[in-house]
């Protein structure tokens, strides 16, 4: 399964969009005032993937061990100590209301913490390539129209 983020940027629009296996959804990012680009930034949405990972996972596995969930809420930090340097100090915690007994809770946030993808993806170093976008001209003319990935 292939998942795509794609932003597309210009004077007072941001406009951004994720897909998974082909299915897409726009994700509202509001606009930075006074300068070009998102309100939001890389290290903030980075912190915000690791967060949304952990909940959504939760319940995943919370439905799979057959442990009820009735809320979640998990908070993702990182420092950020400069323009260009990689993120430090990764940490983030979790809470979960269930009936459940709280040994079972317990394992099933540690058991999460173990499959959580974005997780695993940030502990492995995952490699970052840069491609070429076929038809972008460097020369300033006009993109395409079109916002496709």
């Amino acid at each position: 399964m292939e998942i795509v983020a794609h932003v597309r940027s210009s004077a007072g629009t941001h406009d951004a969009s994720v897909s998974t296996a082909g299915t897409a959804q726009a994700v509202a990012i509001p606009v930075r005032r006074g300068a070009p680009g998102a309100a939001v930034d890389g290290g903030e949405l980075l912190m915000l993937a690791l967060a949304t990972c952990y909940c959504n996972d939760l319940y995943r596995e919370g439905a799979r061990l057959g442990i009820p969930i009735d809320a979640v809420e998990v908070e993702a930090r990182a420092d950020f100590e400069g323009a260009g340097l990689a993120a430090t100090n990764v940490r983030y915690r979790a809470r979960v209301a269930s009936p459940a007994p709280a040994a079972d809770v317990a394992a099933l946030l540690e058991h999460t913490d173990a499959v959580a993808e974005v997780h695993n993806t940030l502990r492995a170093g995952a490699g970052v390539v840069r491609l070429e976008w076929d038809g972008i001209d460097g020369d300033g003319e006009a993109m395409p129209s079109s916002a496709g990935g």
